[in-house]
């Protein structure tokens, strides 16, 4: 058993007209008929996806997706083009470019595949002018593509002139765009991922899988199947045929085991366990590329409903909504997809109309999650510029904070996928400025209306900075709690820094005076004594008597020294819980009418009645046609009252 070490292997996609000779000419380089199926043998025609390889002199290896070249079989081609990193694109000296030709360079153009080669074929049944002209023509329709420069050889399969040069060529390309791979230390930092583009049982061997390879796995190793989010394990790696214990990227075939292995199928993308990079979705913002004009396009606008979608290996309907953006920025929009596919930020797709055929437009994925709600108002074109020119840098931290100006707010966790759960919640800069704008304004507000209070409850505060942002952003319901903690950090970060005072369960402005005059608390002292009764004074009237100004009373109610039942009915604290004590008991022993907890506390109808409202309200107590009885809130074991009748 072999480790395949070394670079990734470059995956290099054929793509041309129907017999032109694509897959003789990768025979031809190869030694293998990448047409595998019976039929295709039999017809001389490619049919589904066929895949070889080239060894080169040193043991450098390079992959071939050879693809159909029939009109009707584009879906299958762009299951093969989905997943490469270079294109050769073949064209018959006899015939020149075709309907195909011209489709199958338009696909690669809207997937934006800049690195290749393209090669005319059969040159040994033309005179050379006529091989001249073609070369001449293939260059002119390559300038107008992403291909543009690339070069352009002539060789024929039949006679093998022009493959010793083509394979050079082909070295070339794997050098150069093997090299964009690997970081300072030599190895390829892409998160390993897998697009599946067949699934099989052969007999006896459980469940196989193949497709091209980012990134770095070893057999045994555990991966995520997206859409899904399941786990599924690597029992056996093999790379062109032959068993391997690490593969560093290029074609492969996993022997899969786990619970959900008989169910996965082309379009499934098996992602490193570890890595929350790419994930299933069924809504994408895009940037919109628009295709070179090889052939006529049908007149109007960007259609926006019944387009496919081809993604990695997948195929899927979707529609489209277009983003307005200022003149001359990137064409934006969101589409939203009629299942589910596995993609990333960076990832590549191209939009048709399954109708008639026409290719719409190149599409690369910015977000996996699209503003929605309130977050809607915050999809600006500054904001979207700075997305786009992140994920075309690839930078992931870049990525992250021009998400985080997009959304407004966004749940984080960089230690653990998505779906395992996110631990905080970020702020973009000008939603935490606002929500810092609103404390302070409570506060002072909260200030100039009672300025004996303490400060604003806690509770208050946090409840107000809610709804500020949820009138800002969009907060999903299964986010609710983080949000909750970071508007409880943000007003920690406030009392730390200073600009707000904490006392008790209240935040006030610092600048104030932190104690309330003496005076004040003593008249507050004489009142909670006052209301130390079971049948207390109107509120007003031991007001007046203690000389306690309103400022007081809302102090005294706001740190929880009194209970106020009622505008002109409050009792001390204390006091109150006594008397509820008191019912609670002797509501366990029987159910409690308001006559026998009158004769209980020596008191009067108003006030009884006031307190068992009360803790039938709270559901402490419950009224029946017997009386009271204990409530579903109700501690499990009753304090022991203390409280003397009539006092």
């Amino acid at each position: 058993m072999a480790d395949a070490g070394g670079l990734p292997t470059v995956v290099v996609g054929t793509a041309g007209h129907i017999d032109h000779g694509k897959t003789s000419l990768v025979k031809a380089l190869t030694g293998i008929d990448a047409d595998r199926l019976p039929e295709e043998q039999a017809r001389g025609m490619t049919i589904e996806v066929g895949y070889a390889h080239l060894v080169f002199e040193d043991g450098v290896e390079l992959d071939f997706v050879d693809v159909p070249g029939h009109d009707r079989l584009i879906g299958n081609m762009l299951v093969g083009a989905g997943e490469i990193d270079a294109a050769m694109l073949v064209v018959a000296a006899d015939d020149g470019p075709r309907p195909q030709t011209l489709e199958h360079l338009q696909l690669l153009d809207a997937l934006g595949i800049s690195a290749g080669l393209a090669v005319v074929t059969k040159i040994d049944v033309v005179e050379p002018a006529r091989i001249a002209e073609v070369v001449a023509e293939v260059a002119t329709l390559l300038a107008a593509t992403s291909l543009a420069g690339v070069p352009v050889l002539a060789a024929s399969s039949v006679t093998g002139e022009g493959i010793d040069a083509l394979t050079n060529a082909l070295r070339e390309v794997h050098d150069r765009f093997a090299a964009r791979w690997v970081d300072g230390s030599g190895s390829d930092p892409t998160p390993p991922r897998l697009a599946i583009d067949r699934a099989f049982s052969p007999k006896g061997r459980g469940v196989v899988v193949t497709g091209t390879l980012r990134g770095t796995v070893a057999r045994k190793a555990w991966m995520r199947r997206e859409p899904g989010g399941e786990l599924v394990r690597i029992r056996e790696l093999q790379v062109h045929g032959s068993p391997q214990i690490l593969h560093r990227g290029g074609r492969a075939a996993f022997n899969i085991t786990g619970d959900v292995a008989r169910d996965l199928q082309r379009g499934d993308v098996l992602s490193g366990a570890g890595t929350g990079v790419v994930r299933g979705t069924d809504r994408l913002l895009v940037s919109l590329r628009k295709i070179a004009a090889l052939v006529r396009q049908p007149p109007g606008n960007l259609p926006v409903s019944n387009l496919r979608l081809h993604i990695g290996t997948a195929q899927v309907d979707a529609s489209l909504r277009r983003i307005r953006t200022d003149a001359g920025s990137e064409s934006m929009g969101v589409l939203t997809l009629g299942q589910a596919v596995a993609t990333f930020p960076g990832d590549h797709a191209v939009l048709r109309e399954p109708a008639s055929g026409t290719i719409v437009a190149g599409a690369r994925i910015l977000d996996l999650d699209p503003p929605r709600g309130a977050s809607r108002r915050r999809l600006t074109a500054e904001r979207l510029k700075a997305l786009a020119t992140a994920v075309n840098d690839g930078n992931p931290g870049e990525v992250d904070r021009a998400r985080l100006e997009l959304h407004g707010a966004v749940a984080v966790d960089p230690a653990t996928p998505p779906r395992h759960g996110f631990r905080s919640m970020s702020l973009a800069d000008d939603v935490d400025a606002a929500l810092v704008s609103v404390a302070e304004e409570a506060v002072g507000t909260h200030h100039r209306v009672a300025p004996l209070s303490p400060g604003v409850p806690l509770p208050r505060m946090r409840a107000v900075l809610a709804s500020k942002l949820r009138s800002m952003v969009t907060i999903e319901r299964q986010y609710a709690d983080l949000a909750s903690a970071a508007i409880a950090r943000l007003l920690d970060d406030l009392v730390a820094e200073g600009r707000l005072a904490r006392r008790g369960d209240a935040l006030r402005d610092p600048s104030l005076a932190n104690d309330l005059s003496k005076d004040l608390l003593a008249s507050m002292d004489r009142l909670e004594a006052a209301l130390s009764v079971a049948a207390p004074p109107s509120l007003a009237e031991a007001a007046e008597a203690a000389g306690c100004p309103p400022e007081g009373i809302h102090a005294l109610a706001t740190h929880g020294r009194i209970m106020r039942l009622a505008p002109d009915l409050a009792w001390a604290t204390p006091m109150y819980h006594r008397l509820a004590a008191l019912a609670l008991e002797r509501a366990r022993d029987a159910p409690l009418t308001p006559a026998a907890y009158r004769d209980a506390t020596g008191t009067s109808r108003k006030f009884v009645m006031a307190i068992l409202e009360d803790l039938d309200r709270r559901g402490i107590l419950v009224r029946t046609p017997e009386g009271h009885v204990p409530g579903p809130r109700a501690p499990r074991i009753a304090p022991t009252p203390a409280v003397e009748p009539g006092r």
